[in-house]
């Protein structure tokens, strides 16, 4: 029982059989969706996948993959390059990633992006964002009333709770309908980009060092956000260790570039532009 959510669950593992009963239908929609992308989840995972904790985006099936923790720049890399038109965003925050042969494979896992205030802004979407609210379009079920209010009410500056600062949440097929921002299905891993922002930097540049891939990068610790209570996905949090090494062999020979990124997209574009060029 959620009583909280005003939802209660039956599951019968030995048939694979789940009934959810709830008050509210967004309540209840949403609870369904959750825990059928996880057996989705679950089912990749025993067929060899891995779930790597990266925004991703592509351009001809070369993807590029970007790491690294809240605040890093990995929505903002991918979303300044794919807002030009030329790269296809195939996913924020995590991706999927299998070694096949001498390539790793990336497709992406469903999940809403998580795009801040100022980072809206600074794309030029603020304004797109805002008139699809005011006639009545919403976003993901689970973005914060208090950022919903703040685009409402035309507030542009970043919100924050404490250390966490509060965004939007915008579902996939929202970059597509309102940005135009092409989205990717699937392709093979190129290249590896590690960013930093640095608001007091005049000019992006590439950084000395690029760090190596860790354990926190495939999803072994963070990945248990909502726990198997109902034997769905049958598989270990984090997969299987040995599609994550041979994924993380694959990935390790691939280029790695340290980026310092700036407040300002188009200087970022530029940059990584270049960089990525084939």
């Amino acid at each position: 029982m959620c009583p909280a959510e005003r939802l209660a669950y039956r599951s019968h593992p030995e048939s694979g059989m789940l009934s959810i009963t709830g008050c509210d239908s967004e309540t209840l929609a949403t609870a369904v969706a959750r825990l059928a992308r996880e057996m989705v989840r679950g089912q990749l995972i025993r067929d060899g996948w891995s779930l790597l904790h990266a925004s991703a985006f592509s351009r001809k099936d070369r993807v590029m993959l970007a790491f690294g923790g809240k605040g890093s720049g990995k929505t903002t890399i991918a979303l300044t390059l794919t807002r030009a038109g030329e790269w296809e965003l195939l996913a924020n925050d995590r991706v999927f990633v299998r070694a096949e042969d001498d390539r790793v494979r990336i497709v992406p896992w469903p999940l809403a992006a998580a795009v801040g205030l100022g980072l809206l802004e600074a794309l030029g979407w603020y304004d797109i964002v805002r008139e699809r609210l005011l006639a009545c379009e919403a976003l993901h079920p689970t973005q914060d009333a208090r950022v919903t209010d703040a685009l409402l009410q035309g507030r542009r500056n970043p919100l924050w709770d404490g250390g966490k600062e509060l965004k939007a949440q915008i579902w996939p097929v929202q970059f597509t309908e309102w940005f135009g921002v092409g989205l990717a299905q699937e392709g093979d891993a190129a290249a590896l980009l590690f960013p930093q922002v640095d608001a007091a930097a005049d000019q992006p540049c590439l950084a000395q060092s690029a760090r190596i891939l860790s354990d926190d990068d495939f999803m072994a610790k963070a990945e248990d956000r909502y726990p198997d209570i109902f034997q769905l996905v049958r598989a270990p949090i984090g997969g299987y260790d040995s599609s994550r090494a041979r994924a993380a062999a694959h990935l390790q020979a691939l280029p790695h570039h340290g980026l310092i990124l700036t407040h300002g997209v188009e200087v970022n574009a530029e940059l990584l532009d270049t960089l990525l060029k084939p």
